[in-house]
């Protein structure tokens, strides 16, 4: 496959100017954006694109959505930042919010998605010592094989991914890994008396959107309330009606011990997140153990309020649910001898390329940058296709017509 990259002498250097002075942590595709809104963003050429990716699902309300703009600039003018030495008139307010919009007694919040990884995992063993009884430093948490939940020290110890551990060592111990979406391994780790908590993501999204069999959501509730173990769900990238729920577990009626959130909390305009769980579990952290200077600012209240209210003003979870069944629909339509597998739930989607060539779902990425398109492959050869949740059919269709065409450049 042959892309011509149209990259003109500015776009170049704004690239370069990154490459010299910034870490080479990441490996983008070749455009610079400078604005967005709703479905779309533009380079700094003026070139118009559609945004498959949503920041990683944090941008599910639309890029600089109005309301979600406008409260964070009303409360900018305000108050920024007390720190949680002292209180704030909006704490109180968004976690009464946040609680009831969920229905958990408490929420901890954070700023980042792995720092609200690190949270959950430290209250599970905090409840798992104080409460079930396990003996001091045995308490083990299940995870799952292909996970991705972070990149802090603690959080890539149970990583399967080689590149994510690679020369990071020495690693962590108290997690065992054990299959996604297979019940019968999850009991068989549950027969350790020292098991706290499960950990995983009802849909693996950095895995290329690993989308479990029905029933398995149930499962595991059943299994973690019969074991006595919590159910920790990790909804970062799942959740804020991004599957056309609310939650992906409440695609199954099931309602997570700890429930993890972050990126849409505040609509992709400044990091937030948190963390949900009901008294028994909250209240065994004490004053000082555990707090984030940033974790619950005035302006990020204000943020996360905005932004889970109009998940539910706009019905974005409705929308997503039409919208991701004809998006999967249409992409079958293709028919592309290239696409091994469509898949995906609500606007949570990914295609898995086959092709000779290992560079194709890089090089697909490309081609559809240049008709655009911006998507980005994981894995070497999935491609996620997540837009935000604002699309509308004629959208969806015209995406598809673009991935279409750039398919047949394979």
């Amino acid at each position: 496959m042959q892309s011509t990259l149209n990259i003109s002498a500015s776009t170049q250097s704004f690239i370069d100017l990154e490459e010299a002075h910034g870490a080479h942590n990441y490996h983008p595709l070749p455009v610079v954006l400078n604005r967005g809104e709703g479905v779309f963003v533009w380079d700094v050429e003026g070139k118009r694109y559609y945004d498959f990716l949503s920041g990683y699902s944090a941008v599910n309300q639309g890029h600089c959505h109005p309301v979600i703009v406008g409260a964070l600039l009303e409360q900018a003018q305000k108050l920024t930042l007390t720190s949680r030495a002292f209180h704030s008139n909006l704490l109180g307010e968004y976690e009464k919010y946040i609680t009831e919009y969920f229905g958990y007694d408490k929420v901890l919040p954070m700023n980042t998605g792995v720092e609200a990884v690190e949270t959950a995992i430290k209250l599970c063993r905090k409840w798992s010592y104080e409460v079930k009884g396990i003996q001091p430093n045995l308490a083990k948490i299940i995870v799952c094989n292909e996970n991705f939940h972070g990149r802090t020290i603690n959080v890539i110890s149970f990583s399967s991914d080689p590149s994510a551990k690679n020369n990071y060592g020495p690693f962590l111990m108290g997690y065992e890994s054990i299959p996604f979406n297979d019940l019968v391994a999850l009991e068989a780790a549950f027969q350790d008396k020292n098991v706290a908590g499960f950990l995983f993501e009802p849909i693996q999204g950095e895995a290329g959107v690993v989308v479990p069999d029905e029933g398995y959501y149930k499962g595991v509730r059943d299994l973690c309330t019969e074991y006595n173990v919590l159910m920790i769900a990790d909804e970062i990238q799942s959740g804020l009606a991004r599957t056309g729920k609310m939650l992906a577990c409440d695609h199954e009626h099931v309602r997570p011990d700890i429930l993890i959130l972050g990126k849409a909390l505040s609509g992709g305009v400044l990091p937030v997140s948190a963390v949900l769980c009901d008294d028994e579990i909250m209240l065994t952290i004490k004053p000082g153990e555990h707090g984030s200077t940033y974790g619950g600012n005035p302006l990020a209240c204000a943020v996360a309020i905005a932004a889970l209210r109009v998940l539910k003003d706009e019905n974005m979870a409705a929308n997503a649910e039409a919208m991701g069944k004809l998006l999967r629909e249409e992409l079958n339509k293709i028919n592309s001898p290239f696409i091994k597998t469509v898949r995906g739930k609500g606007l949570l989607n990914a295609i898995v390329i086959q092709h000779s060539d290992p560079e194709a779902a890089w090089k697909l990425c490309l081609e559809l940058k240049e008709n655009g398109l911006l998507a980005k492959p994981t894995h070497g050869d999935k491609i996620r296709f997540a837009p935000p949740l604002v699309i509308n059919r004629e959208q969806i269709l015209d995406c598809v017509a673009l991935i279409g065409k750039s398919l047949a450049a394979l």
